[in-house]
């Protein structure tokens, strides 16, 4: 924590000494710098260590204030531990349920050894196929937990589910101390830290979904990538000692290799934190080293992954790894890339630029040929359709583009984010950053041979000095904030630091600084007073009025009702063979896995081009198609019952063109339900919906499909062996495959 504080002090002109000598390592406000660069150098008092204390001791309480708030909301809209533990197990929704089945299984494993075999060998996930999950998944994590909770002397005092929950919960608060770490780095005041956190969770809706989605990967990985940033950002400190930089670089790594193990999507997170780094390179705002050191802990951080799932494919197809390897490879042979004029390094810029991202696609393409890497097209496919560049009735990317987590950011998050006034700061500090961040570009990619000191203006010296971990995280928030606006699912990326960013505007001294000087009464006295004060009162305003909204919400107390999906859980594992193979939709088959453990035909983890196919096949028992056709493709995946489910076959909660049942028939080529408008080469489905039709019983879904459960919501039918007439009349039994 050697590097968190900051005072103002006499070594203004010394930093400035060292911004002429090496701009990128220089900060812009270096003379109200003075204090953290002497404790970054071991240069400790008793002052400085007892208000570093307290600011550590504020972060650890904000951060556990956040896991206790976010644990209570759980248990009180659920009533959770009043509940039973299939309904408990139900509340672990889609995908959720699938990855904590893996924790479960492990801990029902005789051994863990047996367990690891078990995930390695895996015969229950998909049926008829046996694949290995700690290759093809993300769930180390549950590894990992179930490993810990086997070790540990807690089973008797603690349910390994509680255990399990109570761990994801505490990352929340890990999630916090890294924001509140980084506010402080850039701001040099740990109130910067304390704003951060409070902002944090008073917007929790749109700072995180933790709450009701437990399991789910980014919950487990956006904690490390905010301890990677914070790790980032003081890596990029002016003046940080050797030693320092050693314990950064590991911390780097070490949080990179946690965050790519724990989310499939990393490789997406971290192309566009490649493209931070390149461009802080062209601008001259990073040293030679500092771009080598980021660019090989991402490289080495997904190669690690790539041993731990078994060389998975993907990782060494991702963009990421193929735009870095471009990157430092015509950065060595373009040696000429900053010198010249203003306009001539503008062109070299962007001719760099374009032979980076040609030598990335190239090389990408060709990874993924030899390869015969295919895993991850659906993402493009979705980017595409998207912004109206491919296909539009392509089911895989329907439905992604049907859920409103993969649309536009909705503008009432912007409405919630200024009730709580983090995007009033927030947007003055984009602002101010931006301009300071443009004059200190243009600046680098001046000449600046023949000009003495003396004859470079005060205004060229703040452009020259521009702090490169402001501007790291300047242009970290704009980008994921591009990227929030393009999808709202990935908003919880941006928003965790868009309260940083915020509490650094708020706190920093230069923001201040450019105030104090165009009111023309810009003094150390003032100043230390304003970005103390305004922080103070802010946070006061913040108590009085969102403490009793706080309270009122934890004090609102509901309890998990699905009697049917109970009623059909319970069914399942009483009623049918524990080999039964069941088919249905992506989310409902997560949690039979996890309440039954019966073998699935597909699950929600989308990220196999097999499986997407297997899943279009399985989906059609809500499109328009013969008996004869749907048991022959549930014959083919290996069914032997199909849970059919009233909410998708009869589904009002999307809009024509969006429900499952259109988005078959658009790739059927069949005119939608419903009125409204068909592309004119689509033409009528010459059969009725299946869904719908074998629940009449007639006689050509009868001789196929018997019903053996039904309650309001789902219905199960059992697939019967087909019978073949022989030459003679008669029949013998036999199976179709």
């Amino acid at each position: 924590m050697t590097s968190l504080r900051q005072r103002k002090g006499s070594k203004g002109k010394e930093a400035l000494q060292s911004a002429e000598v090496q701009s990128q390592q220089s900060n812009c406000c270096t003379h109200h710098h003075h204090r953290p660069e002497e404790i970054l150098q071991g240069y400790w008092s008793w002052g400085a260590i007892i208000w570093t204390s307290i600011g550590c001791s504020v972060s650890v309480g904000l951060g556990l204030l956040c896991c206790i708030y976010m644990a209570t909301l759980h248990e009180n809209d659920l009533w959770f531990s009043n509940i039973k533990e299939v309904e408990r197990e139900i509340s672990f929704r889609t995908e959720c349920g699938l990855y904590y089945s893996y924790y479960k299984q492990m801990l029902q494993a005789p051994s863990i050894h047996e367990g690891l075999s078990e995930l390695i060998h895996d015969n229950l996930t998909e049926s008829k196929r046996t694949i290995n999950l700690l290759q093809r998944m993300n769930i180390y994590q549950e590894v990992f937990l179930s490993v810990l909770y086997r070790l540990l002397p807690i089973q008797s005092y603690l349910e390994p589910m509680y255990f399990y929950i109570y761990t994801v919960f505490s990352l929340q608060a890990v999630y916090v101390i890294a924001l509140y770490l980084t506010a402080w780095l850039l701001s040099g005041s740990w109130l910067a830290g304390t704003l951060t956190g409070v902002w944090y969770i008073l917007n929790r809706v749109d700072t995180t979904r933790v709450e009701f989605t437990i399991s789910l990967r980014e919950n487990w990985s956006l904690p490390f990538f905010a301890l990677q940033v914070a790790a980032i950002t003081c890596y990029l400190r002016p003046q940080l000692g050797a030693l320092q930089q050693k314990v950064m670089v590991w911390l780097m790594y070490v949080t990179t290799l946690c965050f790519c193990l724990t989310w499939q999507f990393n490789q997406f997170i971290l192309l566009v934190q490649a493209l931070i780094i390149y461009t802080l390179d062209c601008v001259d705002l990073l040293t030679t080293t500092q771009v080598t050191t980021l660019y090989l802990v991402q490289v080495s951080g997904l190669l690690s992954v790539w041993l731990l799932q078994f060389c998975n494919s993907m990782i060494l197809g991702s963009l990421v790894l193929s735009f870095v390897v471009a990157a430092l490879f015509i950065r060595h042979y373009h040696s000429g890339l900053k010198t010249g004029g203003l306009l001539v390094r503008l062109g070299k810029v962007l001719l760099h630029s374009a032979s980076v991202l040609l030598l990335t696609f190239t090389i990408n393409y060709l990874t993924k040929k030899a390869l015969q890497l295919r895993s991850d097209e659906h993402i493009f496919k979705f980017i595409k359709s998207k912004f109206a560049l491919g296909p539009t009735r392509d089911f895989d990317a329907g439905l992604y583009l049907c859920e409103e987590a993969f649309g536009l950011l909705p503008l009432d998050t912007l409405e919630r984010l200024a009730g709580t006034l983090l995007l009033y700061p927030y947007t003055l500090t984009l602002v101010l950053l931006s301009g300071m961040l443009t004059v200190a570009v243009l600046q680098n990619l001046r000449p600046k041979v023949g000009l003495g000191e003396e004859k470079r203006s005060s205004v060229e010296r703040r452009g020259e000095a521009f702090r490169p971990d402001v501007a790291y995280n300047l242009l970290h928030t704009v980008l994921y904030g591009i990227l929030a606006f393009s999808t709202m699912r990935m908003k919880y990326i941006w928003t965790g630091h868009m309260c940083a960013v915020a509490a650094y505007g708020v706190c920093g001294t230069e923001l201040w600084t450019l105030v104090l000087r165009a009111l023309r009464c810009n003094t150390k006295v003032l100043l230390r007073l304003v970005r103390n004060a305004v922080p103070l009162l802010m946070m006061c305003w913040l108590y009085y009025k969102f403490w009793p909204k706080l309270m009122e919400e934890l004090s609102e107390l509901r309890e998990f009702y699905d009697p049917d999906t109970v009623e059909l859980m319970t069914w399942i594992s009483t009623k049918t063979p524990k080999q039964a193979v069941f088919a249905g939709s992506m989310q409902l088959l997560a949690g039979i896995k996890l309440c039954t453990g019966r073998v699935l035909t597909n699950h929600p983890h989308y990220e196999d081009k097999d499986l997407r196919e297997r899943t279009r096949q399985v989906y059609q028992v809500y499109a328009r198609r013969p008996p004869e056709e749907v048991y022959d493709i549930l014959r083919a995946v290996g069914a032997d019952y199909v849970v059919l489910e009233n909410s998708i076959c009869y589904e009002r909660r999307h809009r024509r063109g969006c429900r499952l049942r259109d988005l078959l028939d658009l790739a059927n080529g069949h005119i939608m339900d419903g009125p409204g408008e068909n592309d004119p080469d689509l033409v009528p489905a010459p059969h009725p919906r299946f869904c719908e039709a074998v629940k009449t019983d007639a006689a050509a879904y009868a001789a196929l499909f018997a019903r053996t459960f039904q309650n309001k919501t789902f219905y199960v039918y059992r697939l019967k062996k087909k019978r073949k007439k022989s030459a003679k009349g008669s029949s013998e039994p036999g199976v179709t495959q």
